[in-house]
């Protein structure tokens, strides 16, 4: 299961790691993208820093971390491809993987009918 953050990016909770990436949404707002610097491996990242920076044809932005944690893995294929951002923001075009994520911050995240809710105004 899939939660998100109000920067609208996603974690997917697998075993002792969090897969991270960013939702459709952000993937469409960006525009396409050409470059994506991803995050140094064994980097400690924090809730609400920079977590990797990416690069479209609009600008270049940051991608907020939704959680804190170690980075365990990189998604190289964004360094040869990072159109995959674009075309599969939510699956293939995953960013990392962190580890030693705290619970709290997980739990503080939206499952996808609270985000679908966030995305459209809706209140919950």
């Amino acid at each position: 299961m899939k939660h998100y953050s109000e920067e609208h990016q996603w974690v997917q909770v697998d075993g002792d790691t969090v897969m991270v990436g960013v939702s459709s949404f952000a993937a469409e707002e960006l525009g396409e993208v050409n470059f994506v610097e991803l995050p140094e491996l064994g980097a400690m990242i924090a809730a609400g820093g920079a977590l990797c920076v990416v690069e479209s044809v609009k600008a270049a932005s940051d991608v907020i971390a939704p959680v804190s944690g170690r980075v365990v893995e990189v998604n190289a294929s964004l360094a040869e491809n990072p159109g995959l951002l674009n075309d599969s923001p939510e699956k293939d075009g995953w960013i990392c993987k962190l580890s030693q994520v705290p619970a709290a911050e997980l739990a503080a995240l939206m499952d996808e009918k609270s985000y679908q809710r966030f995305l459209h105004g809706d209140k919950p």
